[in-house]
């Protein structure tokens, strides 16, 4: 096998044509309201782009330890990868209909498993805008994948005891009114991890849900204490381990490097109430 070029974690659209490989577009909708995703992907998709199913495929069974979405087995996320299609080699670019919020989980994923992955800036409104009445209902029958099985790399993973201290800088990618504790739709105890800084990666997009510029990104890290100095201690959560890997991905997307995941979120650590919670805005 030749050595691989490797891809920025994001995307244009008028980049697609122009990657090093093979590119399989994958079509990673998921809601957390739970509406369907696969409804969605059915009612009109990319040409071409394949469903992958978050719940499925991305996430193993829930646990009061591992929160909602915890990853999945290796083994698992490589048989969905096989059936949709996906070989080691193969560049996957994602997207959804959230500015990449979502498809972060999956770009995340592969790319720190060694593969190639980008998130589509600006997802299904930004390819419209370039391809309008390019949606299409139907569904490719791909051939399995030589997507092999590899062990998520403990070095980028923390665990809950591992998201305070003074080593840590714990960045909370959910919204502000989430992370001050006026309100949780999904989670038992409103609030945040004590001593969390507050970087909604919504707010590293414009109304389009494009990215920010980079120097607009590192202003919002930087606003919230994260920087060339502190970006290696960053520990990225959110509500279960989603949109916390788009954080990760800006953080490497603007030059600061590569921080780790706490995938059990919220979801787990407010479970347990052995452990304190902060309400309010970051100190």
């Amino acid at each position: 096998m030749s050595e691989l070029v490797d891809i920025p974690p994001f995307a244009r659209t008028e980049e697609l044509e122009d990657l090093p490989g093979r590119v399989v577009l994958a079509d990673t909708r998921w809601y957390l309201d739970g509406r369907s995703g696969r409804a969605a992907y059915e009612g009109g998709h990319l040409p071409g782009a394949v469903f992958v199913d978050l719940d499925r495929w991305l996430t193993g069974p829930a646990t009061l330890e591992g929160g909602r979405n915890p990853m999945p087995s290796p083994e698992v996320f490589a048989e969905g990868m096989r059936a949709l299609g996906v070989g080691d080699d193969d560049i996957v670019v994602a997207y959804d209909d959230q500015g990449g919020v979502i498809a972060a989980r999956l770009v995340w994923m592969l790319r720190t498993t060694g593969r190639r992955a980008a998130v589509l800036d600006g997802g299904l409104t930004a390819y419209l805008a370039a391809h309008p009445d390019s949606l299409t209902a139907e569904e490719p029958v791909p051939a399995a994948g030589d997507f092999s099985v590899r062990p998520w790399p403990a070095r980028l993973l923390a665990e809950a005891d591992e998201v305070t201290g003074p080593d840590v800088l714990a960045v909370d990618a959910r919204n502000r009114d989430r992370f001050v504790g006026r309100q949780d739709p999904v989670d038992p105890r409103p609030g945040h991890v004590p001593g969390a800084v507050n970087v909604p990666c919504r707010e590293n997009l414009d109304g389009d849900g494009r990215l920010l510029p980079a120097r607009r990104i590192r202003e919002n890290f930087a606003a919230a204490g994260v920087d060339q100095n502190t970006a290696s201690r960053v520990v990225s959560y959110c509500g279960s381990g989603v949109t916390a890997c788009h954080n990760l991905l800006t953080l490497e997307h603007t030059g600061l490097g590569h921080g780790r995941l706490y995938v059990g979120g919220w979801s787990a650590y407010s479970r347990d109430e052995s452990r304190p919670v902060e309400t309010g805005a970051a100190r």
